[in-house]
């Protein structure tokens, strides 16, 4: 296991529609334990393939629910049925996101309340379950990261436009920027 650089906005990986996994083998179960490993290292609760730089739809996390899903997990090839996502003014104290790859910046969101995840897990065994509040956005999350969104991209305009304009000033947008976990100063503080 090792632990992998996260790769910042405006690396191409993050910014395009990953590939199905096709192969339940090592390179496979190697990659997961990784990014366990990374998401760790990180403080995350969830770390997606694109963003340790690997085009594949598959995502860890590790979120207590009472959801009766396992807190900690991986989801491959997910497939995600949302509930309605409101149209008011997200609050920006109790939805804030923030995201490994747009390091140490958090900004309002709304998210669907409730989600049913399904997917197949490292042996290719099926899953599936719902997730509700928190947990549920954790999982649209890294399921965005999946189709090359990120958080940023979905903000309303006002919290948009403060997005790109720190995002510019930090100098990101562009390929090749990463951090490391446990080795590079941690963006949220943790």
């Amino acid at each position: 296991m090792s632990i992998r650089p996260v790769t910042i906005t405006g690396e191409p990986v993050l910014h395009r529609r990953a590939a199905e996994v096709e192969s339940f083998d090592d390179a496979l179960r190697t990659l997961v334990e990784d990014m366990y490993e990374t998401m760790d290292a990180a403080h995350g609760v969830g770390l997606a393939a694109p963003q340790v730089g690997v085009g594949l739809r598959l995502y860890t996390y590790h979120f207590a629910n009472e959801d009766g899903a396992p807190e900690r997990g991986v989801v491959i090839n997910p497939a995600l049925t949302l509930s309605k996502v409101s149209g008011a003014e997200p609050d920006p104290d109790e939805e804030t996101e923030g995201c490994l790859s747009v390091p140490g910046l958090s900004y309002p969101l709304k998210r669907a309340e409730w989600v049913r995840v399904r997917g197949f897990d490292v042996d290719g065994k099926p899953l599936d379950f719902e997730a509700t509040g928190w947990f549920a956005r954790v999982m649209q999350h890294e399921y965005d990261h999946l189709d090359g969104k990120l958080y940023v991209d979905r903000l309303n305009d006002r919290w948009g436009k403060r997005a790109r304009k720190q995002i510019k000033k930090e100098g990101w947008g562009v390929p090749g920027l990463t951090w490391l976990p446990g080795t590079d100063p941690d963006p949220f503080g943790h």
